[in-house]
């Protein structure tokens, strides 16, 4: 890797490890991760012509992991009420517009966007949650996926760029291939079974079944990885931004998170 990827990937690595030591670091990335990646969905989105609320769009996703990481829970399922309310406010703004064209599409998008970045992406709070009786339980399922996707990331692109000849869907990305998919898989296996013993012991999983987890969420980090890489190609950009050097924007940083942190959280709780 060149020095621009080594530099930005150590300055994640940091906050990553501040994030899970300090609460306070962990809201401040948490908000400046969310509100950075709704801000680069929303641009994309608007590149292609489509009348959005991005302003609204951006300060509903705000409030999504601020009530999730201060539990505050106004109704019961109150992120069922507040995607309903959010829906509808939406709503509200199209039919002050003058121009309804498109109306159904720029709804549609605005909420979208505030589904995919900020409510997947606020899971992450509800991990670090879990489990409250125990001592940072939470902080270390928080861990544990984080190396399981990342290091899921960095496989894909050492053994892609070293033994990638064909490519695993062109149509969407030009570089990733079936060599970094394989590398990936296998990197974030050997992520699970080196971190271990970040999964609780009430849980008392064996070996296979922490490597299979690997496999899992691993394999669903890549799924969210070219889900983005195929709104970026629909957009027609490379990168969502340019947060730091050589990694893109704060939506190239999540997008493995998006999936694999709701399907995690939800897959710990089946076992509790």
């Amino acid at each position: 890797m060149n020095k621009d990827r080594w530099f930005s990937s150590t300055v994640m690595i940091s906050l990553s490890i501040g994030a899970l030591l300090f609460d306070w670091v962990f809201l401040l990335v948490l908000l400046a991760l969310t509100i950075g990646g709704l801000y680069e969905f929303f641009y994309l989105i608007k590149k292609k012509g489509i009348p959005i609320y991005s302003y609204t769009g951006i300060a509903i996703g705000t409030v999504i992991p601020l009530l999730a990481f201060f539990q505050i829970e106004p109704t019961k399922k109150w992120d069922l009420f507040f995607i309903a309310m959010a829906l509808l406010t939406i709503f509200g703004l199209q039919l002050m517009r003058n121009d309804n064209r498109n109306a159904i599409v720029g709804i549609s998008t605005t909420l979208f966007g505030i589904l995919y970045v900020s409510w997947f992406f606020s899971f992450l709070v509800e991990i670090k949650n879990l489990l409250p009786e125990t001592p940072w339980a939470g902080e270390k399922l928080v861990g544990f996926l984080l190396l399981v996707t990342k290091c899921g990331d960095m496989g894909a692109l050492l053994i892609g760029k070293k033994y990638g000849k064909k490519l695993l869907v062109p149509k969407i990305s030009p570089k990733k291939t079936v060599a970094g998919a394989f590398g990936s898989t296998a990197f974030s296996v050997i992520a699970a079974l080196l971190a271990y013993k970040l999964i609780p012991a009430q849980l008392n999983l064996p070996l296979w079944h922490v490597a299979l987890m690997g496999a899992i969420f691993g394999g669903l980090g890549q799924l969210g990885d070219m889900s983005e890489s195929m709104i970026k190609r629909d957009c027609g950009v490379k990168d969502s931004g340019k947060m730091l050097p050589a990694l893109g924007g704060a939506l190239d940083a999540i997008d493995s998170l998006l999936f694999s942190a709701p399907v995690f959280y939800f897959y710990i709780i089946s076992l509790l």
